[in-house]
């Protein structure tokens, strides 16, 4: 005979986390009472009380016992009332029903009423009623809901086990009736889930057994569902139940459900009843399908419920996982959808099974991580926060901790102004087993720039000219980065003429071409030339300087033959001691001083010597003439006789070139 049993059949996570409690309040010994029935199943309430947790009906009646409430959920002045009288309460409200108490709590008042769709006398309903803050209204048919008189606003919930399309029935009526409506389904999907599967079960069955409480709404609406698509289905709270001849065992098709608040034990009673024990135990058979589990495991399951604080996910396993939003890598999750999950927890003392999808997306980051830091790879880290001794970094979602030493290869005086700054990271130290890493940003910032100056190095040749940027200056010279590489132009190989300081030629992060004058790749010491890419002073001297013409330079340096008379940077003429002034002189600082700006007559220009002769003495002779005045004779033939050609002057002193 084919029995297939419902996949979702039997607790629901709220009632079994309330059952589950209730019995290690039994087995702690501790003197306990419910308020009011655990659940509608009085196979477990009869097993609750026997054990030592019987109902009770009120906070008198409980004296000085721990009160369990109930999965249904109690008043607000209920709570209040057993606080005040002393009571130790341990609160097992479903976590759906609390979500509903919750809502209902912050958006009535006493302008929005609430309506409560669902059965009135449903202790859900009579619970939920006690936290509104305003007029409290329960409707479970569109004809009831007609009934209701006009309002301006109110909020519409429902009852957690309340049929889906029976819901929508209603709030359909809600929307003319209300003026401003505020619906919000609070239906358990769980519940939606159940009498899905059960629909379709009975649409295939032969015959359908539905397992639980008769005083059971969750179970009558489900005995209902299955009812009006398998006309032979029947409600039993237990096996003994089972009529003897209700189904031919040899040819028909079973299908077996059960409510949210039937025990394990009630299905597997009537699974066995209904299986041939001769031959093979079902139920063991099914217990054997299940998956076992283990922490650390990575496991792919389905979507069953969805709450605002969490997510429920049927795993294969005896009982479903839960996974707090927080440990939710999927921003959309919902119902049905299949997703893969680590199991943190097999059981969290409370009979469920704690699952987490950021841990699966931490373990491959993490084994991302060791494949870079293996290989030698950079990774790339946000700085989260400066403590004592370094910076703590995000890389991919771990933690890496990166000491101040490490952080550049210059001392770091704030390490706050890494905080928020993306970083390239090299891992240099791993603890695999805590799973901690120390990372450097100082050891990539020293392997580019290592790599950099390589690449650069085997660019460079001597006698090539190359683009660069001026870095610093010294007393003698230029630091210029080539590519990144430093080279250095000295101060004289900045200009032809003769300067003191750098500064009069370039500027720190001016842009220059260079030529390179000499490398020492052992020493890594590179000599650049800035002048020899400008134009040589002597090449066009005669044409800028023709012999004849009238110029002004600046006394540059004093000799006992003459003085030097800058024309242009790179470029001096000499002034012979008898060219100097009107009358003989005999020194010559008695007719110029160094740093004095003079206009001298070009005598003669040889580019090959690189000599340039001047006279100060024949431009004042042309002035004197032009304005008619005469010179003393005895002056006159005394400079006149006592000039010496120049061929027979000595050797004119140069600058000296680099």
């Amino acid at each position: 005979m084919p029995i297939e049993v419902a996949a979702h059949a039997g607790f629901c996570m709220g009632v079994r986390r309330a059952v589950e409690a209730a019995e290690r309040m039994a087995e702690s010994g501790v003197p306990a009472c419910t308020l009011g029935e655990l659940i509608h199943n009085p196979q477990v309430v009869g097993e609750l009380s026997r054990r030592g947790v019987p109902p009770v009906a009120s906070a008198e009646e409980a004296g000085d016992r721990h009160v369990l409430i109930r999965s249904h959920g109690v008043t607000r002045q209920t709570l209040e009332t057993l606080k005040a009288a002393g009571c130790e309460v341990l609160d097992l409200t479903c976590p759906f029903v609390d979500r509903l108490h919750r809502i209902v709590w912050d958006e009535t008042d006493d302008d929005c009423p609430v309506v409560l769709v669902g059965e009135r006398e449903h202790p859900e309903v009579i619970g939920t009623a006690g936290w509104a803050r305003g007029a409290v209204y329960a409707v479970a048919t569109p004809e009831e809901a007609e009934a209701l008189p006009a309002l301006p606003k109110a909020v519409a919930v429902a009852q957690t086990t309340f049929p889906p399309e029976k819901w929508e029935a209603v709030v359909s009526v809600l929307r003319r009736r209300v003026g401003s409506l505020k619906e919000r389904c609070t239906i358990c999907s769980a519940t939606e889930i159940r009498q899905r599967e059960a629909k379709e079960l009975a649409r295939r069955a032969d015959a359908m057994i539905v397992v639980g409480g008769r005083s059971s709404a969750n179970t009558q609406k489900l005995y209902a569902a299955c009812k009006s698509r398998c006309p032979r289905t029947i409600l039993v709270e237990c096996a003994a139940e089972i009529p003897p001849a209700f189904a031919n065992i040899h040819s028909e098709f079973i299908g077996i459900t059960a409510g949210a608040s039937t025990p394990d034990g009630s299905l597997k009673e009537v699974v066995t009843r209904m299986t041939d024990i001769e031959n093979k135990d079902f139920m063991a058979e099914v217990e054997a399908t299940l998956v076992k589990i283990r922490p650390g495991q990575t496991v792919t399951g389905t979507v069953v419920q969805v709450t605002e604080d969490e997510v429920c996910v049927n795993i294969g396993y005896k009982a479903d996982g839960l996974i707090k939003r927080s440990e939710l890598t999927q921003e959309d999750v919902k119902l049905g959808d299949e997703i893969e999950v680590e199991v943190v927890k097999v059981n969290d003392g409370e009979g469920n099974v704690v699952l987490s999808q950021r841990n699966i997306v931490n373990r491959k980051a993490w084994d991302a991580l060791m494949v870079k830091y293996d290989a030698g790879e950079y990774v790339e880290g946000v700085g989260k926060e400066a403590v004592k001794g370094g910076l703590i970094c995000d890389v991919d979602g771990v933690r890496a901790f990166v000491p101040a030493s490490q952080l550049s290869q210059r001392y770091v005086e704030k390490i706050g102004d890494f905080v928020g700054k993306d970083m390239k990271l090299k891992i240099i130290e791993v603890d695999k087993q805590k799973k901690r890493i120390v990372a450097s940003r100082k050891a990539v910032m020293a392997e580019e720039s290592a790599a950099k100056k390589k690449e650069a190095w085997e660019k460079l040749e001597e006698g090539i000219v190359i683009h660069g940027i001026v870095r610093r200056l010294t007393d003698f010279g230029a630091f210029v980065d080539v590519g990144g590489v430093d080279g250095l132009i000295h101060i004289t190989d900045l200009s032809w003429g003769r300067i003191k300081h750098p500064s009069e030629v370039v500027k720190p992060n001016q842009e220059v071409d260079v030529k390179i004058l000499s490398l020492d790749r052992d020493r890594e010491r590179i000599q650049l030339g800035y002048k020899q890419l400008q134009p040589r002073p002597w090449d066009d001297a005669q044409e800028r300087y023709p012999e004849g013409s009238i110029v002004e330079g600046k006394v540059v340096r004093i000799t006992e033959f003459g003085a030097f008379v800058e024309l242009q940077p790179g470029l001096d003429g000499l002034v012979h001691i008898s060219q100097c002034a009107l009358n003989r002189v005999a020194k010559v600082e008695d007719a110029v001083q160094v740093g004095e700006l003079v206009r001298v007559k070009v005598l003669s220009v040889d580019t090959e010597k690189k000599r340039i002769s001047l006279s100060i003495r024949q431009v004042l002779e042309d002035e004197a003439f032009n304005y008619g005045e005469e010179l003393p004779e005895a002056e006159f033939e005394l400079v006149a006789t006592d000039e010496t050609p120049v061929e027979e002057l000595p050797d004119v002193e140069e600058a000296p070139e680099a």
